[in-house]
């Protein structure tokens, strides 16, 4: 059988993977709790790229 060109991702990560996520984890329910107000902002102004973003690919794409 032919190897595949594809390289493989391991899943599972690692011991150090797993910490960095726990810690982002832990950061944004830390921020959600001591600054809310901050928080709604940020995820508002998320919301406003992703809007850009689907009104560009509608004018590039329709």
């Amino acid at each position: 059988m032919a190897k595949s060109p594809y390289p493989v991702i391991n899943p599972g990560g690692g011991p150090m993977g797993k910490v960095i996520i726990a810690l982002v984890l832990i950061a944004i329910v830390t921020l959600v709790i001591k600054y809310p107000s901050d928080a709604a902002h940020w995820v508002r102004g998320l919301g406003s790229v992703i809007d850009g973003l689907v009104d560009f690919f509608r004018t590039l794409f329709g």
